[in-house]
């Protein structure tokens, strides 16, 4: 079990910050600009908390769709997911068994490691995109680094990691887990 609280603090905070302005601006994730972003943020959170429930249906079983319509309340509505998730995934039982997102089904321990690299990764891809500092635990990043480098030596997957960018060895655990996922951490896209 890793808590996954602290990254979903750090990323639902992003979301209070974001301006209307910048939603149309792009993101490190190619093709999906601020507000599919945050869309995707918000639906995922919901998803994978049904998954740590094991409570499957059309969040669990329908892949995610790439879309910039916001709900009218996502900046209090997203953040209140994202608190959702960390509360489901802190559940001993979420951890165990098998468990489904996206109409995949996967061991539950692999789902929470997916549902936290999401946030992580995600958090970081927002915060560049609105010119916002990012951070989490070492900890964290720790326990994200060897989920994102095995996917990583599976080649690209489309829609989910492109090919890994180099990084130094000794590049901050951050940079390292974001280049793994095919994602450049000297990327900047704001104004």
């Amino acid at each position: 079990m890793i808590d996954m609280t602290p990254a979903c603090v750090r990323t639902a905070d992003l979301l209070h910050d974001v301006r209307d302005d910048q939603l149309s601006g792009a993101t490190p994730c190619a093709g999906m600009s601020v507000a599919a972003l945050v869309s995707h943020l918000g639906g995922l959170a919901s998803a994978f908390a049904a998954a740590a429930g094991k409570r499957f249906g059309e969040l669990t079983n329908t892949p995610p769709e790439v879309s910039e319509e916001l709900d009218a309340d996502w900046r209090s509505a997203y953040p209140r997911r994202l608190a959702e998730l960390a509360a489901a995934w802190r559940e001993p039982g979420a951890w165990e068994g098998m468990s489904r997102a996206g109409g995949i089904d996967f061991p539950a321990d692999v789902g929470g490691m997916i549902a936290l690299t999401e946030v992580v990764v995600h958090g970081w891809d927002l915060a560049r995109a609105t010119g916002q500092p990012y951070g989490v635990t070492d900890e964290i990043l720790e326990a994200v680094l060897p989920h994102v480098a095995a996917f990583a030596e599976q080649g690209p997957v489309e829609g989910l990691f492109a090919a890994p960018v180099p990084v130094a060895e000794d590049a901050p655990l951050l940079d390292r887990v974001v280049a793994l996922t095919g994602r450049n951490p000297a990327w900047s896209g704001w104004a």
